[in-house]
């Protein structure tokens, strides 16, 4: 911390210098899709991994109805293991349910009924992939719609630098997850605990801007919507952009998600 203090600042009363180093604003960044994911992985970071439709809208509400753990894996060939070792499984690609899975990636399917209690391997196209990615990093928190004012309040009492991970579409520029990013750096940004230290995080407060008006309106032009309306996957994409539908923050640790408490 001390070489980031001027030479002149060492000469002030330790007090003072507590004072000023604790109004220090940590770094605030957004990814906007894995391929260039590299350029921003720093191991001080919380990373937030964002894919709202429909993995990270998922893991909230399955942790909301009462799952104990959740095991993202990034293979179809690790669900299948772990499905013949006896666990329940959600896994999909593209939007389709894998043929050894107990069920597929849509938050209706995270009931109560279905996973209160339970310890869940979950995987998808491109969620749970960015979660291992991200592992070497200070947190690994999941966040959507669903659970943003309780996300940000967290994170704002952190201080530390913090790092918005679009999961996109197959390493493409995703729409929905980059508004969510906007969404999440306004509140971030308004603590006056955070700057922004890349154009991305200005995109993104700008798209969140325009959506924000009429937010389920803005996400229909997404080509996800398109491409899960097509497989008649699209009737839970007004839920997933519903704030603050529960205060559950999914953590990443020991290789499984749980929620912090």
């Amino acid at each position: 911390m001390l070489r980031a203090i001027s030479s002149n600042l060492l000469y002030l009363p330790l007090k003072t210098v507590r004072k000023i180093m604790s109004t220090k604003k940590h770094r605030l960044e957004v990814c906007l899709s894995p391929a260039i994911y590299s350029k921003h992985a720093d191991d001080e970071n919380i990373v937030v991994i964002v894919d709202i439709l429909r993995a990270t809208s998922a893991i909230c509400t399955a942790f909301h109805n009462g799952v104990k753990t959740i095991i993202p894996v990034s293979t179809v060939e690790e669900a299948r293991q772990k499905k013949n070792e006896g666990y329940t499984v959600a896994s999909e690609r593209d939007g389709y349910v894998l043929d050894f899975a107990d069920f597929g990636n849509s938050p209706f399917n995270f009931t109560k009924e279905k996973v209160e209690g339970k310890e869940i391997v979950y995987s998808t196209t491109n969620g749970t992939r960015c979660i291992h990615m991200a592992a070497h990093s200070k947190a690994v928190l999941i966040g959507s719609f669903l659970n943003l004012s309780a996300l940000a309040e967290w994170i704002i009492e952190q201080n530390s630098p913090v790092l918005i991970f679009c999961a996109s579409w197959k390493d493409r520029f995703s729409l929905e997850d980059t508004v969510f990013a906007g969404a999440l750096a306004k509140k971030l940004l308004e603590s006056g605990k955070f700057e922004s230290i890349c154009d991305a995080v200005t995109a993104s407060l700008d798209l969140w801007e325009m959506a924000r008006p009429d937010l389920y309106g803005y996400i229909l032009k997404a080509a996800q919507k398109g491409r899960l309306a097509e497989k008649g996957l699209d009737d839970c994409i007004e839920f997933c952009h519903q704030p603050d539908f529960t205060e559950v923050i999914p953590v990443f640790e020991d290789d499984q998600l749980k929620p912090i408490s």
